[in-house]
């Protein structure tokens, strides 16, 4: 580390300390060579998750936008909200465990619908509506149809 004072770069740790819950560490550091002290701080370069759009434009991944979407699907829906978190961090691990740390909105879509197919019948039929963006009354009608076939 170089001195801020002198510009050396030969300096050594008074002091290190833990803070904003272990996500950064706080170092006191003193010059060799002009024995003043100075501070340092040390964490974890975080590499953002990515959300591929449609028209291919990249933009970070939102845990909370994805929750308000699930929300407003589940709204007045029997679906308890600790069941919708689970599908966001289901979402989640699948972007950790991608080596690209990329996905499609077509493939977040698809893994929420999963979800909400088997949650809520309802809730899933208006998270479709707006994921897959039925063009007209034919392609909703499709997918209920398809909807009543599994269950029966």
């Amino acid at each position: 580390m170089r001195c801020p004072f002198c510009g050396e770069s030969d300096d050594r740790v008074v002091d290190s300390r833990e803070s904003r819950e272990g996500l950064t560490v706080r170092r006191r550091r003193e010059c060799t060579a002009c024995n003043r002290r100075f501070t340092t701080y040390e964490q974890i370069e975080d590499i953002p998750y990515m959300v591929v759009k449609s028209g291919g434009a990249r933009e970070e991944f939102d845990r909370k936008k994805l929750l308000v979407g699930l929300y407003k699907a589940c709204e007045k829906r029997p679906v308890p909200a600790k069941r919708l978190d689970a599908v966001v961090e289901d979402v989640e691990q699948e972007l950790h465990d991608r080596e690209d740390r990329e996905m499609t909105t077509a493939e977040i879509g698809q893994i929420v619908s999963d979800h909400l197919r088997k949650l809520d019948q309802v809730a899933y039929v208006r998270f479709a509506s707006v994921y897959r963006n039925f063009e007209d009354v034919e392609t909703f009608m499709d997918e209920l149809k398809h909807l009543i076939k599994q269950r029966s």
